[in-house]
């Protein structure tokens, strides 16, 4: 009986060219930025985020836009394992990354300022920051890594491109924040150089977007709910946090890849 003409396995995954990306994060940055003008002139609202429709038009409008069209993008090229699995893992003890994370959020919500807001309110922010969390991960840990792998770079390389190109997007908040956005660019670089190794450290796309989330949801309670947005101190959570991960990985930079890994390289 002769073997029926089937494949092993799934078809290998096809690179994407690094023009082609660069479009895909410029259509992702237009919609952002082109949906939630259009939004604040129809519902004709300001760019705050202190009531509930503020968070809607702003937010959940641009926010949900993106979010739609960065897994459209990942179903066109069929890289749902590849976007949402990580078969690289690092050495056990990088899962401190996420667990400084996860502390930084607890401390940094603004409990006191949220509970003068009503549920609907909090629910509303809380899903709008999950969009940013799954939108952004799912572009530049997800399909910017994915782009990258495929290309043939170390994972070195990886984690260096993957994380200056998330951080430079943010430079189009120029527009909005002037010379501001620089020291902002500098900083989201570090977040996700920490966010790629969360990715890495879970085996998967999952957790980095979650915590994404939380993370940005815990900064928008101390600032957008804030009459004073400067004036609330849990902030400093968040960057006490990027300096003792900054320390701890600096320390500890040769021990990230598997022995195993390191050993054959």
């Amino acid at each position: 009986m002769s073997n029926p003409d089937v494949s092993d396995g799934p078809p290998p995954v096809r690179a994407l060219p690094y023009w082609a990306f660069a479009v895909i994060v410029l259509v992702y940055l237009a919609i952002i930025h082109g949906v939630g003008v259009l939004a604040r002139h129809v519902w004709d609202v300001d760019n705050s985020f202190v009531t509930t429709r503020d968070v809607l038009v702003n937010m959940w409008v641009p926010l949900g836009s993106a979010l739609v069209f960065t897994y459209a993008v990942v179903a066109a090229l069929h890289w749902w394992r590849p976007v949402l699995h990580d078969d690289r893992p690092v050495q056990r003890w990088v899962r401190i990354v996420p667990l400084i994370l996860i502390a930084s959020i607890v401390v940094g919500i603004d409990y006191a300022d949220l509970l003068d807001k009503n549920l609907t309110y909090v629910l509303s922010l809380l899903v709008a920051t999950q969009f940013v969390g799954w939108g952004e991960e799912g572009m530049f840990r997800g399909i910017g890594v994915t782009t990258l792998r495929l290309h043939g770079l170390s994972e070195g390389k990886v984690a260096l491109w993957s994380s200056v190109i998330f951080g430079a997007v943010h430079l189009s908040n120029a527009f909005g924040q002037g010379a501001g956005a620089i020291p902002q660019a500098i900083a989201v670089s570090f977040a996700g150089y920490f966010f790629y190794l969360t990715r890495r450290s879970s085996g998967g796309n999952a957790l980095n977007s979650v915590l994404h989330g939380l993370f940005d949801f815990s900064l928008l309670t101390g600032t957008a709910i804030l009459v004073d947005q400067k004036a609330y101190p849990g902030g400093l959570a968040a960057i006490l946090a990027y300096l003792v991960i900054a320390v701890i990985l600096l320390v500890r930079r040769h021990h990230i890849e598997p022995e195993d890994r390191v050993r054959t390289s």
